[in-house]
This record gives structure tokens, sequence and C-alpha cells, in this order.
């Protein structure tokens, strides 16, 4: 099989998309579920590599536990203490909770996305899949209205994202965007890997990995422990990661790209993104497979935005006002 071409199937109950470019052996499968990156491969000679390390199955697509691949809107990672004030006004998001409060990665993991379109054509394979639930009252604490679309997009270079948020409700509203793929190799070990991180800022967090407030919340990489310092790229080794990075440094397109290679096959990921802030996770605290895939997440904004001045012209939305954020990955084969 040569050229682009889409399907739809299923995956247990679910609806999977299935992206192919078959001039380059390259694979991506979509869920309707979450609008969900189940699986990214790549074929060299014989061998079928699995690049993202995705949900195993249905059942964990419906769980989502460590939250793989997740799409996160429209607020990534975590807000302190589930509450927010935004326009004078404070938002609980947990109410009528006291203890063990938090909340993280957005609304939309467990929500069922609309079809809006999928074609291929001699250039590409893309797909869009959209959501018009986040509404006042479906969310607690949440009483904006966001309407959400996902592009995938498989062409020449990889596979990229173009996620929209439009506001369709009557007054400004807070929210961002954040993706959380776990990227692997087969057949050799994380701490080989090859790590590079185009920052000249550590986000330094509390025990909660809660952002600390200010410009406390920025260290310069010359001052941050060594083994996080990954300006140049450099085996991950034994070290744990579970940080962002911000000051993201362009290449000269303009995008910024977080780098993983494999030494064993050569083959090379860059995610990238145009701007935000990049968050590096380990894998050290999942629930299955600890430290066999990386979690490279770009992010408009910060973990706990809402509650930041500094990130206020960020995450706002005006009435009838959309924005895009754009990211990707790029596969290199050796």
């Amino acid at each position: 099989m040569s050229g682009f071409g889409i399907d739809e199937t299923q995956w247990g109950s679910h609806d999977m998309f299935v992206l192919r470019d078959g001039q380059r052996g390259r694979c991506a499968r979509v869920a309707r579920r979450g609008a969900n990156l189940v699986s990214l491969e790549q074929v060299v000679g014989d061998v079928t590599h699995t690049l993202v390390d995705g949900y195993r199955d249905a059942e964990e697509l419906v769980r989502c536990p460590s939250s793989r691949s997740a799409i996160m809107a429209p607020f990534a990672n975590r807000i302190a203490d589930a509450r927010y004030t935004f326009d004078g006004k404070t938002h609980d998001m947990q109410p009528g909770v006291e203890a063990q409060r938090g909340i993280r990665h957005g609304f939309v993991r467990s929500l069922d996305f609309e079809l809006v379109s999928a074609n291929a054509d001699g250039d590409r394979a893309q797909l869009t899949l959209g959501t018009s639930v986040i509404r006042p009252g479906a969310f607690p604490g949440y009483p904006f209205a966001i309407d959400l679309a996902v592009t995938y997009t498989l062409d020449a270079s990889g596979l990229s994202l173009a996620v929209s948020m439009r506001n369709v409700g009557n007054e400004a509203a807070p929210c961002f965007f954040g993706w959380h793929p776990y990227f692997r190799f087969d057949g050799s070990e994380l701490d080989s890997w090859e790590l590079q991180i185009p920052a000249t800022r550590l986000v330094r967090t509390s025990p909660e990995l809660i952002p600390l407030p200010g410009q406390d919340a920025f260290q310069p990489l010359e001052q941050a422990p060594k083994e996080l310092d990954f300006r140049q790229p450099r085996p991950i080794g034994a070290v744990k990661i579970d940080h962002a990075f911000a000051g993201l440094v362009h290449d000269a397109d303009g995008r910024v790209r977080t780098r993983l290679r494999d030494p064993a096959s050569g083959l090379r990921l860059s995610m990238w993104q145009e701007h935000g802030v990049v968050l590096v996770f380990t894998a050290d605290t999942v629930s299955r497979d600890v430290r066999r895939s990386v979690a490279l997440e770009p992010m408009e904004s910060m973990s706990n935005a809402f509650n930041r001045t500094d990130c206020a012209d960020t995450i706002r939305l005006e009435p009838g006002a959309e924005r895009v954020f754009r990211c990707g990955v790029e596969i290199e084969r050796a």
C-alpha cells in the first residue's frame, strides 16, 4: 500500500480512525473517545516500531489510567485545591468536597467526540473531531461555553495536532490546551534514550506539583540541579523527571522541538510546539509499565494557570474569539 489513507473501524465498542502513510510506513490510530491517540507506529525494514505508549485496550480507554495521550482542555494538569478566581468570581470545581481535593487534565478525556471530517489525498490524511459539551452547568465550577475541535494530520513529516477552542458564550472564559502523550522505543531501555529540552528555565513546584507563586516558579537552568539540564542532548540515565520547562527556544522555522532519540535503532522523535511550556515525565509513578516511556507534554500555559496573574492574558478567551494551539511529532529514521 502506498500513499495516504484513512479508515474507520471498531476497538471494542469504540469508534477508531486509522490514518496511514503507506509510502513511509506510518500509522496513527485515534479513538473517538477523548479524541485520543491510541498508537503511532513506524515501520523500519520489516520491523514495526510502536512509538506512542497509549492505552492497551478499550477498557483502559474508558478508565484513562495515567492520562495516556489525553487531550487536556479547558485546562492542563492541576488546579490547586480545585478552586480558582476569574474576573472577580471564585469557582469551586469540587463543591462539597473537603478532603483530598484536587482536579487535573480537564474534562474531555472521557467524552465521545463527534466526527467533523475525515479525508485523505496525495499529501496527507486528516481527521477532525469536535465537541460542544463544555457548557454552563455541565461541569461544576466551570460556567463557560467552549467549542473544542481537534485536528490530526498525518503527512510526510509525521503527525500534527491543531486544537481550536472557541468561546461561544456571552462572557470571557479561562481556558488553555495541553496534550499528554507518552513516547517509547521498542527493544531498548529508557535510561539509554537521549533527551534534549530546548528551554532556559525550570518550573519549580510545591510537593503537590503546583508551581511556586510568581517569579519564584522560574529557575534559570544554569542554577537548577544539573541532572535536570537537558539543553544539550544526553542520555536520561537514572534521573527521575516530572517537571515543566519554560523559556522555550525556537528553531529557525518558529517551532520548539523537544527531542528524544534511541541510539539502538537510530529513531528520533521531535515533539514540537509553537509556544507555551513543555512538561517532561519519565513515568516513574504510573499505574503500569514504570519507566517504559517518557511523556513529552506541550502545554499552552503552565499548571495552575487559572490561579496565576502572570498567565491571565494567555488563558483569557473573549466571547466569540477562537484560539488555536499547534503541536505534533516529527519522525526521523536512521
